[in-house]
């Protein structure tokens, strides 16, 4: 990856936010900090039932964490976050070699799998992944987006168009723009 990939990459990834879940303080602090260089903000949590609390009110991007962990594990805490948002990207980062716990991992449907211990390459080679999974998730998003207006408000809309000679959906892009400044 040449230094204007990485510049280029960096730009996508500071629009976004990270949540780290992991149990070791100093294993914690470490991929914090790393991930810091990359995100807009990164949250991090030393159990999975605070993170899991934090989850309803701060919605990540993505989320890091750990298979092995205290009362619930990694497994565990995936599960609840996919019956929550089934969207929500999930990476894995362990240390563990445990088939059983890896295809678990991929049952609950976590997005992928990062073994410890983590150098820049991996991160790097991560990151490239988590923004073309973002990118997919919003084309998918884009495809899918409708908007339901009262009928008096949609003709006004058409006649706005025909005013215009532009289409409605054209105009409505523009007002929900003007609305969403």
């Amino acid at each position: 990856m040449t230094s204007n990939d990485l510049i280029h990459l960096t730009q996508q990834t500071k629009k976004l936010t990270a949540m780290v879940v992991e149990d070791e303080k100093v294993t914690n602090e470490l991929l914090s900090s790393t991930l810091k260089t990359f995100f807009a903000e990164v949250k991090s949590y030393l159990s999975a039932e605070d993170a899991l609390e934090a989850f309803s009110n701060y919605a990540p991007d993505v989320i890091f964490v750990d298979i092995m962990m205290g009362k619930m594990d990694g497994i565990e805490f995936a599960k609840q976050v996919r019956s929550i948002n089934p969207s929500q990207i999930i990476i894995v980062v362990s240390a563990s070699n445990d088939i059983s716990k890896i295809s678990a991992s991929i049952e609950v449907g976590v997005n992928s799998f990062i073994q410890k211990p983590i150098d820049t390459k991996k991160i790097i080679d991560l990151l490239v992944n988590v923004i073309s999974m973002i990118d997919k998730k919003k084309k998918i998003e884009t495809k899918t987006f409708s908007i339901s207006l009262p009928m008096d408000l949609y003709e006004s809309v058409d006649e706005n168009a025909k005013i215009e000679s532009v289409s409605k959906n054209a105009i409505i892009i523009r007002a929900l723009r003007d609305f969403y400044k």
